[in-house]
């Protein structure tokens, strides 16, 4: 038998998803179909399948549905009673799932509910739904639908939800269909998932960004359409508000663990992690600072708590990451952390996971990751929302915003802007430096001419240190006396005063490690000194790395408990429940050339605006 098992006497989840989730292409699967063959064990168990029942069932699963379909309906002939009503309702799937939705129709025609057993009498109902459908009635085939809940059997929940999805759109209310097959998401695999991400999407597509926002306060936080919201309003030019994560405890609280003895509580190690990196000369250094950064995580810790550790070349494309992780799955490995780079994020979680994984990236289509595995990133779009949110704290409601010419300075404007509007506050200007230009009067006019000069106002910027050496001056030059804030692009991960003096006063959001120590974490200044790749700009991934190794034990832990957090070298470290960890940050200032914590100690709790 394949992988569409029978379990417990009734189809896999998966099986039955793969019958039943093929609106657009339903009947191009007949020898996959094939394999899922129920048992007859809706049929009374006082007596035996027949000789010719059982090879109408080997029929069906080699695939021959006409002629499986023919064997139940001559079954059904010969029999009377419930056994005659159980083989007419394997003749209509039969033929169902041969493209015939007419001739199931004809097949249930002579079945009687009342001599229906176990799970068959939803079995029709889903059937006839599914018929009603066909014939344009949604109206019915939500009467058959609503009967069927959360208590029935997965298997057939599942298919409920698809045919539910499918009559909602049906009826005009996409949102409806999309919000149902958010739910069903969770509950699907490979190709089938696939499909029906698209469906999904597609059914968003036809809503316009002010119908998509208007939704969202409708939502909780943990909404499972709600990402798929934020994916389809990035998809139109629209980026919404954060709502930022207020852990209030952390994660290490000594408690009985597995076998009687005492360990953190959520703690769960992985005993093998393959750690997939791209090796070529053009990702060479930010994996290695990576790479160096998890090994000193992994050195540090207790001897008896180190799990086996196998490096992988995740290569530079989605499929080189693909068979990087297959071969450590058949390795052994039991949690995987990687890949690096985006497309190959989202390709991977396309792939049916053998292995847990703990992405280092988060995917450019803005999908969740597949239950059991989380994402994990430095991502400039989170720093744009809390620079806004510190920006509010300070009392400042209007902003100008001054960015670079990059996909990473777009995402994190466009944040901040999201983050600060939705909270009251007023972009009253933006502009975009030049890569070769040197003089900024032009950008500055354009992005500050109505900002005034009022202790309300502020300036946020997110460019590289040598761009922001040039326009930090400048701002001044053009009589700009607002406060000016940062994401971590603007700081170059060392000390050199004589260049960043230019920077005074500019406050930024970046990893705490980078400034002072962190409880539990190698001290920065005595790894730096030995391991060149903690240095400069590799510093912040190297924390990265670390804070990676930190979260393997805990990830499932945080994920299910959202006001836990990591104490992380990049700050402290929060899941969702769907495996996206967050990142609240530390805030620095530079001074006399220096960047210094802004209170001594950095504090990576923003205060949310009221």
């Amino acid at each position: 038998m394949t992988d569409c098992q029978r379990t417990n006497s009734h189809l896999s989840a998966t099986c039955i998803a793969r019958l039943w989730l093929r609106r657009a292409m339903p009947f191009a699967f007949a020898a996959m179909l094939a394999a899922c063959v129920p048992q007859d064990d809706n049929v009374r168990p006082d007596t035996a399948p027949r000789a010719d029942a059982t090879q109408a069932e080997q029929l069906y699963s080699q695939g021959r549905l006409d002629d499986a379909a023919r064997a139940f309906e001559q079954l059904a002939d010969s029999e009377r009673g419930e056994r005659a009503d159980h083989y007419r309702l394997r003749a209509a799937e039969a033929l169902r799932d041969n493209g015939n939705l007419d001739g199931a129709a004809r097949a249930l025609d002579g079945v009687h509910r009342r001599r229906l057993h176990g799970d068959e009498a939803l079995r029709v109902d889903l059937l006839e739904a599914e018929i009603a459908l066909r014939r344009n009635d949604p109206a019915r085939a939500d009467a058959l639908l609503a009967g069927i809940d959360d208590d029935a059997p997965q298997a057939l929940r599942v298919r409920a939800l698809e045919l539910r999805a499918r009559s909602e759109l049906a009826r005009g209310d996409a949102f409806a269909s999309a919000h149902t097959r958010a739910q069903l998401d969770r509950d699907l695999q490979g190709g089938d998932r696939d499909h029906n991400r698209d469906e999904l999407l597609s059914a968003l597509a036809t809503l316009d960004a002010q119908a998509l926002r208007a939704r969202v306060d409708t939502l909780g936080a943990d909404d499972a359409l709600r990402p798929w919201l934020e994916q389809a309003l990035r998809k139109q030019g629209q980026v919404l508000p954060r709502a930022l994560p207020q852990p209030s405890r952390q994660i290490g609280t000594i408690a009985a663990g597995e076998g009687g003895g005492l360990s953190p509580e959520g703690y769960r190690p992985p005993q093998r992690v393959a750690l997939l990196l791209p090796q070529s000369a053009q990702f060479a250094s930010v994996a290695q600072s990576i790479r160096d950064g998890f090994m000193t995580a992994w050195a540090a810790d207790r001897t008896e708590r180190r799990p086996e550790v196998h490096v992988y070349d995740s290569g530079k494309t989605p499929q080189d990451a693909i068979a990087a992780y297959r071969k450590a799955v058949a390795d052994g490995a039991d949690r995987v952390v990687g890949p690096l780079l985006r497309e190959a994020v989202g390709s991977l979680f396309h792939e049916t996971l053998a292995a847990p994984v703990l992405a280092l990236n988060h995917p450019d289509t803005g999908e969740v990751p597949p239950p059991g595995s989380a994402e994990y990133g430095l991502l400039p779009d989170s720093e744009g929302a809390q620079v806004a949110e510190r920006m509010l704290q300070r009392g400042i409601t209007r902003a100008a915003i001054i960015g670079a010419n990059a996909d990473w300075s777009d995402r994190a404007a466009k944040a901040f802007r999201a983050q600060f509007e939705s909270s009251g506050g007023a972009v009253v200007g933006q502009s975009q430096l030049g890569d070769k230009d040197i003089n900024y009067a032009t950008a500055i006019t354009q992005a500050t001419a109505s900002l005034g000069q009022g202790e309300d106002a502020g300036v946020f910027i997110s460019v590289r240190p040598q761009q922001a050496r040039l326009l930090v001056p400048q701002l001044r030059a053009a009589r700009v006396v607002a406060a000016v804030f940062a994401t971590s692009h603007l700081y170059a991960g060392d000390t050199n005063a004589a260049l960043d003096r230019d920077l005074d006063g500019v406050e930024f959001c970046d990893a705490p490690w980078l400034f002072g120590p962190i409880a539990g974490r190698t001290d920065r200044n005595t790894v730096a000194a030995q391991i060149d790749s903690a240095n400069g700009a590799g510093g912040r991934l190297f924390a990265f790395g670390m804070d990676a190794y930190a979260l393997l034990p805990y990830i499932d832990w945080l994920a299910a408990h959202p006001d836990a957090y990591v104490n992380g070298a990049t700050g402290q470290l929060t899941a969702d429940h769907f495996g996206r960890v967050h990142r609240l940050v530390g805030w620095a200032r530079f001074n006399n050339g220096i960047a210094a914590p802004v209170t001594g100690a950095l504090d990576s709790t923003p205060v949310p605006a009221q």
